[in-house]
């Protein structure tokens, strides 16, 4: 088959290392595969060196493709999209992110592609948005799920909540998990007292460790609101917070550590590999993530394959890879007094952290295996084809 997949930004970010993924999986198959993105910019940094290096895989960028909406280059980039369909014939077109799965749906559905098939990572609507831009969006999503074949989404929830808005058809969709490359995350556990060290813990350090960008709604105002007295309590003394991502919310952020006077007490890596996650994760304790939005988290699975517990708000498809108790602990989104509770509850007891990070490295193990999604995906790929034979 020839593949070829769209994906609005090419940054470090979830949706885009499943994209990655998910071509590098068909090539592995014998598929012949594209990867159409747009323009890349700003402190999120870029997967394209990765892509790079994958010479089995095309690359086009579409100049116009871009997430803010903007009608004269929106209606640029759906006459670019239509001419790289037209020009690359694909059999297959995936699409991902909101602004990419409208136009490219469209596109493809227009050029009468064989399978056409979108990814929900997240959706663009919530509840932290105005309702005249959440209507909008629905609005586009409804329109766009009527030319395509079928919808993928990474988590339960996100069916749930895209059909509860009328959405697509329920037969459009399927839930596949979204993949990673496991093996570094079992190797990287050799790398813990190197990666402490560099940063000057030691093995009696509790280190609450958090990996997104830092942007709105990931929550690092939250931290900043529960953690504070926390860290400046004695007794407390061996506690430091890790944060690894950046963003361009990086100097508002940084200047609220210093006016809460525990700067002393924060690492910020700044912008890192991926590849390099594994081994620096490897160094916490405890994984923490407040992030107010997501389809399903991709740190939080992160943190279960290093074994670390994990701290969560409790939204969208979160608890359906963490359980309260049994591989973390999930509390209310903004309940900033329950992530204080949480931490000082694993902070307390070692015991109990090694063994939920145990609990949670089993219970994910397989089930995110970027080679089942791909598999998965390959498989959805064919029965829509056989269908439309």
């Amino acid at each position: 088959m020839r593949i070829l997949h769209l994906s609005t930004r090419l940054i470090i970010g979830g949706s885009q290392e499943n994209t990655l993924l998910s071509c590098s999986g068909a090539a592995d198959h014998g598929h012949t595969v594209a990867l159409a993105y747009g323009p890349i910019f700003g402190p999120e940094g870029s997967l394209l060196p990765r892509a790079v290096a994958d010479t089995r895989i095309e690359k086009f960028e579409i100049p116009d493709l871009t997430r803010a909406v903007d009608p004269l280059r929106d209606w640029r980039c759906a006459k670019q999209l239509r001419r790289l369909i037209h020009e690359w014939e694909p059999d297959v077109v995936h699409t991902h992110s909101s602004k990419a799965g409208i136009l490219g749906r469209a596109a493809a559905w227009s050029a009468g592609v064989r399978v056409v098939v979108h990814t929900i990572h997240g959706l663009p609507f919530h509840p932290y948005q105005n309702w005249l831009k959440n209507a909008a969006y629905v609005r586009a999503e409804r329109w766009a799920a009527n030319r395509c074949h079928a919808i993928v989404t990474v988590a339960d929830a996100m069916t749930q909540v895209a059909r509860a808005h009328k959405i697509g058809t329920p037969a459009q969709y399927t839930m596949i998990r979204s993949g990673m490359e496991i093996a570094p995350w079992f190797d990287a556990a050799n790398d813990r007292a190197r990666v402490r060290e560099s940063f000057g813990w030691n093995e009696q350090t509790i280190v609450l460790g958090t990996v997104a960008r830092l942007a709105e709604l990931k929550g690092h105002d939250d931290l900043i609101d529960a953690f504070t007295a926390l860290l400046r309590e004695r007794a407390n003394a061996n506690v430091a917070l890790f944060w690894i991502g950046d963003g361009w919310w990086r100097q508002r952020l940084v200047d609220r550590l210093s006016k809460a006077g525990i700067a002393d007490r924060v690492v910020l890596t700044g912008l890192v590999d991926p590849s390099e996650i594994p081994r620096l994760m490897s160094a916490m304790d405890v994984v923490v993530h407040p992030s107010y939005r997501e389809g399903l988290p991709r740190s939080v699975v992160q943190g279960m394959l290093s074994e670390k517990p994990v701290i969560a708000y409790d939204v969208d498809g979160t608890r359906e890879v963490c359980t309260s108790g049994v591989t973390g602990i999930l509390v209310g989104a903004g309940d900033r007094a329950a992530l204080t509770a949480a931490a000082q509850r694993l902070i307390a007891h070692p015991s109990e952290r090694r063994a939920m990070g145990a609990r949670g490295r089993e219970l994910v193990q397989h089930d995110f295996d970027s080679r089942v999604m791909v598999e998965r995906l390959l498989g959805l790929y064919d029965a829509i084809a056989s269908r439309s034979t």
